[in-house]
């Protein structure tokens, strides 16, 4: 039987969308579910320190977030705006303009000229920028915050945006479970032994698309790129072998992981792409436990971590989260999903 996308649905107040960080990134609440115990406990996300040992070891994604909301205006004054989800080359580029347009058109940004060439049929643009699309973002990019931060982005929120391990400037989101690590805690947990692994995944439209479909099955996931150097690969599976657990921090690095890994959940490395969609009864090959954010509901990503979790346990931390006034979203707090 196909799955209604309404099976993941709830009611959020939107006084629990976060329109902005934790005030130190390490002090956000953190809610634990462990699958063994069917619990459900809260903490301070700087209690991952207590909670993890040298049995566990972390793989992350260093990818760095672009200034890829770019204010434009049509030549006829009206405002738009352009929206980066992929760099093809210095002037070539994939992405979402705010707008009616057809072929040929063109928009100004400052003293830049974007020629729209073709849109797809998901409403994506190919576009034509009149300089390296890289320098016009550094230039007069701005930080892509979620459309449900309502809010202008801000200069605190280019530090904010941003894990403090990013490294590649690749990606059009955060990788926002990352967001509540700092330097200080990663490195406590590195001293207990607990090994901290680097990926990188290009987050893009096939993290945050949403679902416009009935059914789940329906949904088309868009390619991601990602990258596990054949050192990191060597790691985690020399790891696996002695039988630690690998705590993926977010869904992107799930997502990587997963498909990088064959049937016995052996990691390939190299520059690969990853269109995997994950939801129940879907049989995890590498990942055994997650640190992710609270998501969106009818989400691929909420769909991604009931898959991990249990339907009814996640569903059943989300209603604990909302009446505990936990924070959702980019910005809010976190959760550890623990199985093993």
């Amino acid at each position: 039987m196909p799955t209604l996308v309404d099976k993941f649905d709830y009611e959020l107040p939107k006084e629990l969308i976060a329109l902005y960080p934790a005030d130190k990134r390490d002090k956000c609440r953190l809610m634990m579910v462990d699958t063994a115990g069917k619990s459900i406990t809260h903490h301070v996300f700087s209690d991952i320190y207590d909670l993890l040992n040298e049995e566990t070891f972390l793989v992350i994604n260093n990818t760095k977030v672009r200034n890829a909301r770019i204010y434009a205006h049509k030549v006829t004054g009206g405002k738009s705006e352009i929206f980066v989800t992929n760099v093809i080359d210095a002037n070539h580029f994939q992405g979402l303009v705010r707008g009616s347009f057809k072929k040929g058109d063109t928009l100004l940004a400052d003293n830049y000229i974007f020629t729209l060439i073709e849109k797809d049929n998901e409403g994506i643009w190919f576009i034509k920028s009149s300089c390296d699309i890289e320098k016009i973002m550094e230039n007069i990019g701005h930080i892509p915050l979620p459309p449900y931060i309502e809010r202008q982005d801000n200069l605190q929120d280019k530090a904010d945006y941003q894990t403090v391990y990013a490294k590649y400037t690749t990606s059009s989101a955060a990788p926002t479970a990352g967001l509540h690590f700092t330097s200080e805690l990663l490195e406590k947990l590195k001293v207990k032994g607990v090994n901290i692994v680097e990926i990188t995944l290009d987050v893009g439209l096939g993290t945050f698309r949403p679902v416009k479909t009935g059914y789940m099955e329906e949904h088309i996931m868009h390619k991601e790129r990602f990258y596990i150097s054949e050192e990191t690969a060597d790691i985690i599976n020399t790891h696996k072998s002695r039988g630690k657990k690998l705590l993926a921090v977010g869904s992107t690095s799930v997502r990587a992981l997963e498909t990088a890994a064959d049937e016995k959940g052996y990691i390939k490395s190299g520059e690969q792409y990853s269109d995997i969609f994950i939801m129940e009864p879907y049989k995890f090959k590498a990942v055994d436990n997650m640190i992710t954010n609270f998501h969106l509901p009818k989400s691929t990503l909420l769909a991604m971590v009931t898959a991990l979790g249990g339907y009814d346990l996640i569903m059943e931390a989300y209603k604990k989260a909302i009446e505990e006034k936990y924070h959702f979203f980019s910005y809010g707090d976190a959760m550890y999903i623990k199985r093993a």
